[in-house]
């Protein structure tokens, strides 16, 4: 009776060691965004705390997105965040231009390229763009809402791209 209760308890205490063998087996994939060319000469008219906060928001809008797929398992996706286009002006916009009111607006959206690496080593190209057409949808927008509707619709065709179902 001895034996088979120091059996299961060996057993029961290994089960944590061996599930985290496997996860460590098999890692998420890590997602790294950079800043395009035409992003770059915007940067200082909509502030660097403005882009970086879009870029942060990207990278984790993407990990959520691939988060379990098997097919990006120890995936590296490299993004570039290559244009964003805002709805409203900035703080750094409207500080910087006496007149300029947080009531003006107007359509905007992002654009995304980069690359899947798998873990097999294949690349695979990506390149996302949206920008609103309706300037009838801009009036209620929030300074960034075009851009980061593009940005999440971007991780969930990405996603979709590579077996999950996008939410």
């Amino acid at each position: 009776m001895r034996i088979v209760t120091l059996a299961a308890i060996a057993a029961v205490t290994a089960l944590p060691f061996a599930a985290s063998a496997t996860a460590a087996a098999a890692a998420e994939p890590t997602v790294t965004v950079t800043y395009g060319d035409r992003l770059d000469k915007k940067i200082d008219t909509y502030g660097r705390r403005e882009v970086d906060r879009l870029a942060d928001g990207l990278r984790l809008e993407v990990q959520k997105r691939v988060s379990g797929l098997p097919a990006l398992q120890d995936a590296e996706i490299v993004l570039v965040l290559e244009d964003v286009v805002a709805n409203r002006p900035t703080m750094k916009q409207m500080s910087e231009t006496p007149g300029l009111s947080y009531e003006s607006f107007g359509t905007g959206g992002a654009a995304v390229a980069g690359e899947v690496i798998t873990a097999d080593g294949v690349r695979h190209p990506l390149s996302y763009k949206w920008y609103e057409t309706d300037i009838r949808w801009a009036w209620s927008a929030s300074t960034w809402r075009d851009a980061e509707q593009a940005i999440d619709r971007f991780a969930v065709r990405l996603a979709r791209d590579y077996g999950g179902d996008g939410a």
